[in-house]
């Protein structure tokens, strides 16, 4: 028999017979490893520890200690549900489960609706077969034969599936009674399973096409441990009572109208000052930062958007043409062809370079309504844009500027953790090989030079470059999709962009996109959440409420108002004839940050009684005392008293 040879990632290799498994040779290892293992990588590809090894190879084998193999561990547990649902309810057909973050669903076609109570008979299902620890085991078909057996199973959407997806050979796992169409790879056997909670069942179309039958999605998530679940399933009763869409009516920040269509945001006046606020904030801050704002309309002609590729390349994301005098226009679902027409008004020398435009454009992006989300994903919404257009020989630089400037802002918003992803190469994308390796590399080394640690996203890119997308972490440790970084090589050269180069000649400049807060209705969103709708001093909608406990210290509330507006600060007196408590209990619900209680001994002696949203009652201060309390505050931006 033939021997290959293992690597390690140690680098130490070693010698096996050929044909024997991965699980053989974690066993070699130690038994412990074997017993510990979920799945494996064979020369950078996922598998099966099942998988027999037929030439030299290098293979990591990876625990529940390696991100890869928690993707797969709720992979398989998708399969666990599926398995479940049809020996209780042989009558459901399947569609798909893949894993996603935080959990996994399956998509199920079934005439009766699942009800609260079925989804805990298949939970408890679940676990009663992970105590039987039913192995995975892989099994290949014959792609014709395949079909006729799927068939006869009545499992028509999987038929479909084949069709589409299948090669001549194509590969289906099994475990339990269940067989289903599937590439892999999966872990050893349900028993690996340890803390599983199904959370909630909504609709679904199949292929995620309206048009296409309704079915059930049952979603759950999966840990490796009791104690992680729990901790993830109090995060979610958290998130419940942050739910930005709920405080949004609560505090009056924010409506979807039915009238007007789905994912259109109204801002009401409360929320609309918070927005101003961070925009102002945002203005000074790239006024400083050496950017010039630019505003942009909001449709163009059609041929704009097939010069910059975007009708070949984002179609689905792009709403039909609106014909105006015999021509094709279209909402814009970007600012940059716009910038880049600015750009292209005058004929720039090296020395104008540099240039950062900058602009909070609203645009139009094509949503499925299933999808819509609140805040968080709409149809219309204002992108915090900026490209910077400059010399080959700078980019690195001005990327790291970029990155200075995005943490500082994020910081300023009460974001301190942060997680960085390089998204390289999709497989729809134009320009040379050349192109984006210079490019990916470019964006590598900005971050690398900013100390940030760094996750690779394999094709995540935009078909224009590659990028780095940045999330924040929020108050309860969800993760945030928030800045973008895009090196574009393409844009310069469809519109045949120049500069003159110090040798008089003319060079083509390299283009950056940046959106560091992203969508602005989105980012608002987060913050809400972040929050729980108790916003910093320096955002809260009203600032102070002065609060006099009888119509007598009205005089005094309405002065003690007067002085602090002129200050700058957003108060309010509450004048109404109640009693103190319902005041304070008024200002409470609207998360006021400071209320100025006032009496008789307050107007008698020329002080204020304030109150804390968080602390309660802070005693007696002067008017100067409190006045530098909450500049302070104001100043310092993110703190939250």
């Amino acid at each position: 028999m033939s021997q290959i040879k293992v690597t390690f990632p140690d680098g130490a290799s070693k010698s096996f017979a050929s044909g024997i498994s991965i699980l053989e040779v974690a066993k070699s290892i130690s038994e412990r490893l074997a017993k510990v293992a979920l799945v494996a990588e064979i020369d950078g590809q996922l598998a099966d520890l099942s998988t027999n090894l037929e030439k030299d190879s290098y293979i990591k084998i990876l625990t529940e200690h390696d991100p890869k193999s928690l993707t797969v561990y709720r992979h398989s547990t998708a399969h666990l549900l599926a398995l479940a649902v049809t020996e209780l309810f042989p009558e459901t057909k399947l569609g798909i489960g893949p894993p996603i973050e935080n959990g996994f669903y399956y998509d199920f076609h079934r005439e009766t609706p699942f009800s609260a109570e079925e989804l805990k008979e298949i939970e408890q299902k679940m676990y009663d077969l992970i105590k039987e620890n039913h192995s995975f085991e892989l099994i290949w078909m014959n792609k014709t034969k395949g079909l006729k057996w799927f068939s006869e199973q009545g499992a028509n959407l999987k038929c479909e599936l084949i069709e589409e997806k299948a090669d001549n050979l194509f590969s289906c796992y099994k475990v339990g009674s269940l067989i289903d169409f599937c590439k892999g790879p999966h872990i050893p056997s349900l028993g690996k399973i340890k803390a599983v909670k199904l959370l909630s069942v909504a609709g679904a179309y199949w292929k995620g096409d309206e048009t296409n039958q309704q079915l059930q999605r049952i979603y759950g998530t999966v840990f490796y441990n009791k104690k992680d679940l729990s901790i993830y399933l109090n995060q979610l009763e958290e998130a419940k009572k942050r739910d930005h869409r709920r405080l949004g009516k609560e505090l009056d920040l924010f409506s979807m109208q039915d009238e007007a269509g789905p994912g259109l945001v109204f801002w009401h006046p409360n929320g609309a000052l918070i927005r101003t606020e961070i925009e102002n904030f945002w203005r000074n801050q790239h006024l400083q930062g050496g950017y010039e704002f630019v505003f942009t309309p909001h449709i163009a002609k059609k041929d704009l958007w097939r010069t910059s590729g975007h009708v070949d390349f984002y179609k689905e994301n792009m709403y039909s043409s609106i014909e105006i005098d015999n021509v094709d226009y279209q909402l814009k679902p970007m600012n940059c062809p716009f910038h880049i027409l600015i750009y292209k008004n005058n004929l720039r020398s090296y020395r104008d370079l540099p240039l950062r435009y900058a602009e909070t454009g609203t645009v139009y992006r094509y949503e499925r309504s299933g999808v819509l989300q609140g805040l968080l994903r709409v149809r219309g919404f204002t992108q915090d844009d900026a490209h910077i257009f400059c010399q080959p020989n700078i980019v690195q630089q001005e990327i790291s500027g970029v990155l200075d400037f995005t943490l500082s802002l994020l910081r300023s918003f009460g974001f301190n953790d942060f997680e960085v992803f390089l998204a390289t190469q999709p497989k729809k994308n134009v320009g040379s090989a050349e192109d984006w390796k210079e490019s990916t590399q470019a964006l590598k080394r900005a971050v690398e030079s900013h100390g940030l640690s760094y996750n690779t996203d394999e094709g995540g890119g935009a078909f224009y470059g590659p990028k780095i997308d940045l999330k924040i972490k929020d108050a309860i440790g969800r993760s945030w999709q928030c800045t973008t970084i895009q090196f574009d090589f393409n844009l310069p050269e469809r519109f045949d962009l120049s500069y003159v180069g110090e040798d008089g000649k003319l060079h083509r400049p390299y283009m950056i996109h940046r959106a560091l807060l992203g969508s602005l209705e989105r980012f608002f969103g987060i913050l809400i959440e972040h929050y729980a709708g108790a916003f910093p001093l320096w955002l809260a909608p009203v600032q102070i409420m002065v609060l006099p406990i009888s119509e007598r210290h009205n005089e005094m509330a309405s002065r003690v108002e007067s002085k602090l507006t002129v200050q700058n600060f957003r108060v309010k007196s509450d004048l109404r004839n109640e009693k103190i408590g319902a005041k304070i209990r008024r200002a409470q619900i609207y998360k006021i940050p400071y209320m100025i209680i006032i009496g008789d001994e307050e107007v008698q002696n020329d002080t204020l009684s304030v109150r804390n949203r968080f602390k309660g009652d802070l005693g007696i201060f002067s008017f100067e005392n409190f006045l530098k309390l909450i500049q302070d505050l104001r100043e310092k931006k993110s703190v939250r008293p």
